[in-house]
């Protein structure tokens, strides 16, 4: 079945000054809807106005599937959780994280991760919450009428992962940033592992890649690079 494919970007301020945005992905499955994160808590009001837009309601926003754990992607996924009775889907690597709401647990914690965090912290919180659905790689998303699968993709977090649909879009989360040109994320709690994804990666039909940060491309694009 076709899937239509929403992007909602949201913009990551400090006062008045932007240090980028954030995106977050409606996918509509016939008459069903999945929400791929759920962005910063203090943007939940412009992610509602989107979701109603959209035509999304309890009765058919189903599944809400979270990249990583990091705030600006489940910021308002316990209050949506609540608003729209659906289940949350997150890979237990990044559990620790939103759990107790440190972005550091279950990480390296890299000196550029230490040094933004104050900052990153200071306008967006994530709501302590436990998943309803721990998935891994190769989970399916049938049950839910979305036809696509886990990733497996830990770099950026250990507990990160990829939404792979079945006519080959990836939406990636952190994985890769599309600001300029698509690039691996230069926040990577684990180098080896970041490039053992993109490895992974370029074993499989990709089409079109879905970041959490920045402009789609084409998987063609960035193998070329």
């Amino acid at each position: 079945m076709p899937q239509e494919i929403k992007t909602i970007e949201l913009p990551i301020k400090l006062g008045v000054i932007k240090l980028g945005s954030v995106n977050c992905y409606i996918v509509k499955n016939g008459n069903d809807y999945v929400l791929i994160d759920t962005g910063p808590s203090n943007k939940r009001f412009d992610l509602e106005k989107e979701l109603e837009d959209a035509g999304c309601t309890p009765e058919n926003l189903n599944l809400i599937i979270l990249t990583h754990g990091d705030f600006d992607h489940t910021g308002n996924a316990d209050y949506l959780r609540e608003k729209f009775d659906a289940k949350i889907a997150m890979h237990y690597g990044d559990l620790e994280i939103v759990k107790h709401g440190d972005m550091f647990s279950n990480r390296k914690g890299n000196f550029l991760i230490k040094m933004l965090a104050p900052i990153l912290f200071s306008f967006g919180k994530s709501e302590r919450f436990r998943p309803d659905l721990h998935i891994d790689d190769e989970h399916s998303f049938l049950e839910y009428g979305f036809d696509a699968k886990v990733i497996y993709l830990p770099g950026h977090s250990k507990g990160s992962i990829g939404v792979l649909t079945d006519d080959g879009n990836l939406f990636c989360g952190d994985l890769f940033t599309n600001n300029k040109n698509p690039a691996l994320n230069s926040i990577i709690d684990d180098d080896e592992e970041a490039d053992a994804s993109v490895e992974k990666l370029k074993g499989m039909e990709l089409k079109t890649v879905y970041p959490g940060h920045g402009k789609l491309f084409l998987w063609a694009e960035f193998l070329e690079k």
